[in-house]
């Protein structure tokens, strides 16, 4: 944890901040302006790129993921350069929940992978870095999106740690809790051995 620098008040300033950018629901927007219907109604309902990739549109897809992790690097490089660690934490941190709970869609967000990603790089890119090869080899190996973004999350604050990211750590911890909740139902059925494969039916 950071040493806390602020007040209440610029922090909570910075928090605030945090939480609008990270509750732009760019999957929502970019499937608007290429006219490929409301997302919420598409697949799993979820506004993330996963979802807009069942579309059928790699390009909006790949937006979707820049955007979601740029979002919460650009409020968390904000944050640092304004103010400084303990700003950038918490931005960060807001943006996640932000991202998988924005005021504008009634609370109902994505699970927030790729924002998870884009603020562990921002804050240290090192272990974003680690963070994204574990996300790649774990799908390559099992071929599924939730069990990448859950080993991802899990191994995160192992890798804080290797790399002495030590002030990272209980936010690490926090957004690990937090990727698991908003993976519940994805959980639930890899336990039963039901969740859909990349590439595969369910």
């Amino acid at each position: 944890m950071p040493l806390i620098e602020h007040s209440a008040l610029v922090l909570a300033l910075w928090a605030l901040i945090g939480y609008l950018f990270g509750s732009v629901p760019f999957g929502v927007l970019i499937s608007r302006v290429m006219n490929l219907g409301d997302l919420r109604a598409i697949g799993s309902g979820n506004i993330g790129a996963t979802n807009v990739l069942r579309t059928g549109n790699k390009t909006a897809a790949l937006l979707t993921l820049l955007l979601d992790g740029g979002k919460a690097a650009v409020a968390v490089l904000l944050a640092r350069a304004m103010a400084g660690e303990d700003a950038a934490q918490l931005a960060g941190l807001m943006a996640f929940l932000g991202h998988c709970f924005p005021i504008w869609l009634r609370f109902k967000g994505g699970k927030g992978v790729a924002t998870f990603i884009g603020l562990i790089l921002a804050l240290n890119w090192a272990v974003g870095l680690v963070v994204c090869a574990t996300w790649l080899l774990a799908f390559a190996i099992w071929r599924i999106s939730s069990l990448a973004a859950v080993a991802a999350a899990s191994a995160s604050t192992v890798w804080m740690a290797a790399l002495g990211a030590h002030q990272l750590l209980l936010l690490g911890i926090a957004l690990t809790v937090l990727v698991f909740f908003t993976h519940r139902a994805n959980i639930d059925r890899l336990r039963a051995g039901t969740e859909p494969k990349f590439g595969g039916k369910k």
